[in-house]
């Protein structure tokens, strides 16, 4: 059994949250502390290689403490993934 990889959409995700929190200066420590988890599960998350991903309710703490929107996680247009099937 392999085991399960990001999709391109969730690195878009991931890689977009790491990018505001550089631009604010916050570490992985800093935000692991805030959404109650270890920073090496942090390090995982940006990590394109381990599953390990935020889920909805990290992006809405995030959102508060980045003092912007959910939405702006998200790509403004869908990303067609490899493994989609054709109906």
């Amino acid at each position: 059994m392999s085991t399960p990889k990001k999709t391109k959409f969730e690195i878009a995700v991931i890689d977009r949250v790491r990018e505001i929190r550089l631009q604010k200066g916050f570490t992985q420590e800093y935000i692991a502390g805030l959404l109650g988890l270890e920073r090496s599960f942090i390090g995982q998350i940006e990590s394109p290689t381990i599953p390990s991903k935020y889920n909805l309710n990290h992006l809405n703490r995030l959102a508060k403490e980045f003092d912007c929107s959910p939405k702006d996680f998200i790509p403004d247009n869908f990303i067609e993934e490899t493994d989609w099937e054709e109906d």
